[in-house]
């Protein structure tokens, strides 16, 4: 018979959260993997926050609440403080109970400010991977490293004169702007709403973009990402950061390799590379020059290995600019910005552990 379509207004209602989450659902692994991080940084946590006072919100939560808000595409803290009043799930990852009143997303976006003095993103995507389980997926010997534009949260109308030249426009905080004609560079103009921002092309025939560049370092056993930084926009910035990311990991008996693509082919990385006992998996640019890969890599089947699997860092940055909402960031500033980018990071290797601590070894 047909079931009825009346409300039951029940007074009382005795809800087990851990019951209405299956067992074989993957936040239960990811929620493992983050708790057992979040306890290695209890000391990072103290250090942050006064020994009296009135509690704030736990750390440990924020930082649950903001993995969900990667993982679900979820854009603002308002919408995310809407998922966690009526979502089950969500109060189950985060640690808040059925009963529990959700905090107000300016309360929510205020305490979260307090995390970006400890660098805690960095130090979360470290614990992560120094787990014993998640330790033995990755490679020790190949990475690959590859970066991307992150638009800035500013207009093209922000990027004035720095002496303040151009007169104010009219019409209204909105009003119409036309910059043909006019000579606009990094060196005589700024963003009035983001100051850090930089004027960047990324290729002939592009558009000029206020933006910053994020980068990645990806172990090529599983394709997992093992560090990411954010730098400022221009065209040494990539190299540079490179270099930052895999000096850590070139100190070991054993030389490295290092998978890149044609961006990366220059004398002076290459030479940097190899004084850091790290082998230059480069993809040869000969459009117009001569690349500074010669036979001597390129022979050994190695070289070809780390091109085809170094393509897979595309996967991650792809996941992070797309699902975790950084293609155009929502914060301003170049360390926030950073923040942000790199627990986005720690959050698409999350989002891959739970098939990968499953597959045999």
């Amino acid at each position: 018979m047909r079931g009825g379509d009346e409300r039951s207004g029940s007074l009382f209602s005795y809800v087990d959260l851990e019951a209405r989450v299956g067992e074989d659902h993957p936040l239960r692994t990811i929620r493992s993997v983050v708790n057992e991080a979040l306890a290695a940084l209890s000391g990072e946590f103290s250090a942050l926050y006064a020994r009296m006072g009135r509690p704030s919100i736990s750390p440990e939560k924020l930082l649950r609440a903001m993995l969900l808000q990667a993982f679900y595409s979820i854009r603002s803290e308002r919408q995310l403080m809407e998922r966690l009043e009526f979502d089950l799930l969500f109060r189950w990852f985060v640690g808040i109970g059925v009963d529990d009143v959700v905090w107000d997303h300016s309360t929510f976006s205020k305490n979260r400010d307090r995390l970006l003095k400890g660098d805690i993103a960095a130090k979360f995507l470290s614990s992560v991977l120094a787990q014993p389980r998640i330790k033995r997926l990755l490679s020790s010997e190949h990475f690959s490293v590859d970066g991307t534009l992150i638009e800035a949260w500013a207009s093209m109308k922000s990027f004035r004169p720095r002496d303040g030249g151009e007169p104010p426009a009219s019409g209204g905080r909105n009003s119409e702007a036309d910059f043909h004609g006019q000579k606009r560079s990094n060196k005589t103009h700024a963003s009035t709403t983001d100051p850090e921002a930089r004027l960047y092309r990324k290729g002939p025939g592009k558009e000029a973009k206020l933006c910053f560049m994020g980068h990645a370092l990806m172990e090529n056993r599983n394709g997992l990402v093992v560090d990411a930084c954010l730098t400022e926009a221009n065209g040494h910035a990539e190299r540079i950061a490179a270099l930052h990311m895999i000096e850590p990991h070139a100190d070991r008996p054993r030389p490295i390799t290092l998978g890149a693509d044609k961006a990366y082919d220059a004398e002076d990385f290459v030479n940097e590379l190899r004084s850091l006992n790290a082998t230059p998996h480069v993809a040869q640019n000969t459009r117009g020059r001569s690349s500074a890969i010669d036979g001597r890599t390129t022979r050994h089947t190695g070289y070809a290995i780390s091109q085809r699997i170094r393509k897979r860092i595309e996967e991650a940055i792809g996941w992070i600019k797309t699902v975790a909402g950084q293609e155009r960031t929502k914060f301003r500033g170049r360390e926030r910005v950073g923040w942000s980018f790199t627990l986005a990071a720690a959050a698409y290797n999350l989002a891959r552990l739970p098939k990968l601590l499953e597959a045999p070894a």
